[in-house]
């Protein structure tokens, strides 16, 4: 992206504020353009002939500057690349590293069956959203075609998410990529050896390919050649090698690619990166070992422009990690991560239920929520709209007021006289100061709540249900 502000934006929009792309103004359309949160194309005048120049321009200049790629079909499709900085402070990341678990062709049915499904069924409930693995590798370590091709049918029937074929024969590529040809997987790879026979595959099937290389100029090179062939899918693996001087090595490929496409503007070689954290296990043979040094190398290059990554163990200690790292790494850093404002049930809640009072800020709230739940605490816990940001700084700042709360709970019409049989409202230790303010506007009883959501069980046993006046 060669623009990187709402007015850079606006000067190639219509101007004319008609609001037929969902925004009041032009200037708005273009904050939209900037965050990737519209398309060039869902503003209708500038498709118009008058505007055609203009389009083709703002096109050229919000494309970003590592290419895009999509891998896989439908719902489950997974897109990698994307990138417009280094450092996620300057804007944010965009295209989440894609993790891709492996299987091969050797497996019997029933552990093949059984791993694609722990694979796939995968996730993890964290800050109000579902954690996830992205892809499954099929590698080919039997050597035979048809085994191989075999093992990708299976695969493709039992899962729906997108494919990446590994190996360097280019006859057992051809085999899997004839079963599922219409799924647009990802080959893996291309090196120095078999390029033109895969180059041949990646034209003839339109599947994005991965090309191989530790020298990053046989990469380059590579690179240009499929380029000037009309292969524009790439990914790019500059080999992922997890020890010693050789990690230390891969460490810098890596950072000399990224900076290449982005810094130096070096097109043909502006793809995603991806790295193998797998390769652990061929260094590794204690398995506890191999996963732990293979989450260090996942997290290493998650923070580090991985776009993909083919990894192996399924152990929780080490995939939790993993999506945990991403999930962190790609979070936008210039929006809070925030819940809706209002009053919430947790479990089933009685007129003598308490009701509880924290922020909206999401990793406060579910922290809380959690801690409620799993200890099978029935109550209302209130979201106050502090625009995400925590219990302590928000009493500081003055977004976790009296009259937030107050108003907290008129916008989600919860009287209380009605819902419950105290009229008492709880706030989090780290708001005591808040009491009096807060009994002085809302007419409530107010108490004060451990500072920790974690102590409220013992608190609850020593202080609830509130003694009478």
């Amino acid at each position: 992206m060669k623009v990187n502000s709402p007015l850079q934006v606006y000067k190639f929009l219509p101007q004319t504020n008609c609001a037929e792309c969902g925004e009041a103004t032009c200037m708005a359309f273009a904050s939209h353009l900037i965050d990737r949160s519209k398309k060039v194309e869902d503003c209708p005048p500038i498709l118009k002939e008058g505007f055609k120049k203009k389009y083709l321009e703002l096109v050229t200049l919000l494309a970003p500057e590592i290419r895009e790629i999509t891998i896989g079909t439908g719902e489950r499709a997974k897109r990698i690349g994307g990138d417009d900085i280094l450092y996620r402070h300057q804007l944010t990341f965009f295209d989440p590293t894609a993790l891709a678990y492996d299987v091969w062709d050797t497996m019997p049915e029933n552990e093949l069956v059984e791993r694609v499904n722990k694979i796939q069924n995968f996730r993890k409930f964290y800050v109000g959203k579902f954690l996830n693995v992205d892809m499954i590798a099929i590698r080919c370590v039997s050597g035979d075609a048809l085994k191989f091709a075999a093992t990708v049918r299976k695969v493709s029937e039992i899962t729906k998410l997108p494919l990446v074929l590994c190996s360097f024969d280019p006859a057992v590529l051809k085999a899997g990529l004839e079963v599922v040809k219409d799924k647009n997987p990802l080959i893996y790879a291309a090196n120095e050896k078999n390029w033109s026979e895969v180059s041949e595959l990646a034209l003839n099937y339109k599947v994005p390919v991965v090309l191989f290389s530790s020298d990053l100029d046989k990469l380059k090179s590579l690179a240009l050649t499929f380029g000037e062939m009309g292969i524009k899918d790439i990914v790019l693996d500059p080999g992922t090698y997890p020890q010693g001087k050789q990690l230390k090595e891969t460490f810098e490929r890596f950072i000399k690619l990224r900076r290449s496409g982005i810094k130096e503007g070096q097109k043909d070689i502006a793809y995603p990166i991806m790295a193998v954290p797998l390769n652990a296990w061929l260094v590794y043979k204690d398995t506890v070992t191999a996963s732990y040094w293979e989450t260090v190398l996942a997290s290493i290059f998650t923070v580090r422009y991985g776009d993909i990554m083919i990894l192996h163990s399924l152990e929780p200690y080490a995939m939790l990690p993993e999506v945990h790292i991403r999930d962190t790494i790609y979070t936008d850093p210039r929006t809070p991560v925030k819940v809706a404002p209002g009053v919430n049930e947790v479990g089933s809640p009685t007129k003598d239920s308490p009701v509880i009072v924290t922020t909206n800020f999401a990793l406060t709230y579910y922290t809380v929520e959690s801690d409620l739940s799993s200890n099978k605490i029935n109550c209302y816990l209130a979201a106050v709209d502090t625009d995400g940001i925590g219990v302590e700084a928000a009493v500081a700042g003055g977004q976790l007021t009296a009259a937030k709360i107050k108003d907290t709970f008129q916008k989600a019409n919860f009287e209380f006289k009605d819902k419950t049989s105290h009229s008492t409202v709880i706030l989090p230790g780290l708001a005591a100061r808040l009491q009096g303010d807060v009994e002085d506007v809302t007419g409530l009883r107010v108490m004060i709540g451990p500072p920790d959501s974690g102590r409220i069980p013992g608190w609850m046993e020593k202080n609830w249900p509130p003694k009478p006046k």
